[in-house]
This record gives structure tokens, sequence and C-alpha cells, in this order.
């Protein structure tokens, strides 16, 4: 190999910038050019490629979203399009591709390799529901982000004695929900992988006041239900209450990626270009045990199966389950 290229695709992670520098930096040292792909798959069907340089990135890692920019592009299921991208990808001369995103992603780089073009997955999302992996770029720092606003909230929800119901990111899964919950010390967390009751939610707010509590806080993953739905049906349950709702929306997406999403997408960026140098594809890297590691993509996407950590959700359960 002597050229290779990288896109970043679907929504934007913190670190997906800090996965590009370690993308280029390993070509470099392994004396590749690295072609930067903007604009996802759409950019990469039109052929907005271009020869990445150190001064490209040496100042990202430290960057949120991504410097390559994203797209959504369904267009790309056509294999008219995927041979297109190939066609593109030919006439640069470039040999292998790492494609930086969620499952999606993930789908245009099989199909690509099953077209005979090499590819490799990095798992890219805040969601953090890609089966296999432990940890996605950008969760953490998602995480991070919400509690911060959290915390923030709580403040003015002890100040005026009111419970707030907040709403995250994760229409399908709920990993932001339970973890930003339980950092928190929510009085409920509601998910879409778990059915929930609004009177036992109430139940439960009610006895954490009567056990002397000021406040309370309701942490609602924007799948379950949209947040004004909760709130207007939440107060029918206890209307002796003061109740709002917020929404963090696409906050929790930007900023300055945390060390854990630096240090993971550096590792993994490097490791994709290793693997491609050693014929690999059809592969994506993830953690396991706090180490980089190797899933089948076939084998993921036909899985399906994302997992939350039920174990964080139980134990919430258990911190909040109260005697009136």
């Amino acid at each position: 190999m002597k050229r290779i290229a990288v896109l970043t695709s679907g929504g934007d992670a913190p670190g997906m910038n800090a996965a590009i520098r370690a993308v280029l930096n390993q070509g470099m040292h392994h004396g590749l050019e690295v072609y930067g792909v903007y604009h996802g798959f759409q950019g990469l069907v039109e052929g907005d490629l271009r020869l990445l340089t150190v001064n490209d990135v040496h100042h990202q890692i430290k960057l949120g979203g991504t410097l390559l920019h994203s797209a959504r592009y369904p267009e790309f299921k056509e294999r008219k399009n995927q041979e297109r991208a190939i066609e593109q990808l030919k006439k640069q001369k470039i040999d292998g591709l790492i494609v930086i995103g969620g499952d999606g992603s993930f789908q245009g780089a099989l199909s690509l390799t099953k077209l005979g073009f090499p590819a490799i997955g990095i798992p890219g999302t805040i969601d953090n529901d890609i089966p296999g992996t432990e940890y996605t770029i950008g969760f953490d720092s998602a995480v991070t982000v919400a509690l911060d606003a959290i915390d923030k909230i709580s403040d003015t929800a002890a100040s005026h004695e009111r419970t707030f119901v907040i709403e995250v990111m994760g229409r399908h899964a709920g990993d932001i929900a339970i973890w930003a919950g339980v950092a928190a010390g929510a009085d409920a967390i509601i998910i879409p992988e778990e059915s929930f009751d609004m009177e036992q939610v109430a139940y439960t707010v009610r006895a954490g006041r009567r056990s002397g509590k000021d406040y309370s806080l309701i942490i609602l993953a924007e799948g379950a239900m949209a947040v004004d739905e909760f709130v207007a049906e939440f107060k029918e349950h206890v209307p002796e209450q003061s109740v709002r709702g917020v929404a963090l929306s696409h906050i929790q997406r930007g900023g300055a990626p945390t060390a854990r999403d630096r240090v993971f997408a550096t590792s993994m960026g490097a490791k994709a270009v290793d693997l491609l140098l050693e014929g690999q594809a059809g592969v994506y890297l993830g953690i396991n045990e706090e180490r980089v590691s190797i899933f089948d993509i076939v084998e993921t996407l036909e899985k399906n199966e994302h997992k939350v950590r039920e174990d964080l959700y139980k134990l919430n359960l258990e911190l909040t389950d109260r005697d009136l």
C-alpha cells in the first residue's frame, strides 16, 4: 500500500479528530500518503478527497466534531453509488479506506469490502450502541457534557425544591441516560430498552422527598418518550409538585473530547492503519477490557444486539427503592 483514505460518517462525535490525526501520523510513520474524504460517503461518491498534512490535524486532537465534516447519505446503499465510490478511490490510487462512524457507516465499509475494496471500521458514535465493543468514540465525552449540565440544573432544582425531567440523547440506546443518571444520583432513569410505569416513577419521587430530598431528577433517554409528553403525564401523578422538563439535545455532541475518548480514538486510528497494511478488511476496532480489540463487521451487523449495562440500571433502582 502507498495511499490510504479516511472518512467520518453519520453523527459527529468528540474524538473523531483524534482518530483522524492518528491515522495520518501512523500512515506517515509507515511511509503512506493519507487522503481525507470530506462529507462522508457522499463526498466519497463525488470525489471530494484531499491529501492530508500534519498541519491539517496537529491542533485538532482537542477539538470536538470532525475536521472532515460529515453527512448522512442513505443513497450509498445503492450498488451504483458503491461502485462509483470505488472508482473515485482508484482514480486517486488509494489502496484502503478507514471509516469512522456508527452501524450505518459500518454497512458502507462492509459493502466496499464485499466489492473487493478493503475497508476498516472505527466506532464513532456518542450513543455507544455498537455491539461488541464496550465503548465507542464520543460516548465518554457526551456523558461528561450531559452530567455537567445535569449538575447545573440540580442547583436550580434544589433552590426551588423542584422536580426536573432531563432528556438526554439516545434514540435506540439508553447508555448516556444510565451513566449520567447513576453519576448524578437520579431518582429515576427511563430508557428505551426497559419498560416503565409512571405510577411507580411518581411513587419513587414522592418517597425520595419524604425521606428528606429537597429536589428530584429524572433522566430520560429521548427514545423512550419526548420530554414534554413525559412531563405532562408525570404531572398528572404528582399534581402537588413543581415539575420542569429540559432537553439537552445537541450540546452533548460538541465540546472537547475527554482524555478517555482521545486515547481510545488515537489507539484505534493507529491500529486501523496497521490492519490495512496487514491485508485485513471487513473488520472494526473496538474496546474490550480497556484494550483495543478486533471485531468482525458482518457478525456485528447480523447480531444487531446492543446491550446496555443492566447492572447499572438495576443499581439505580435499588438505590432509589424507599418506603413512603
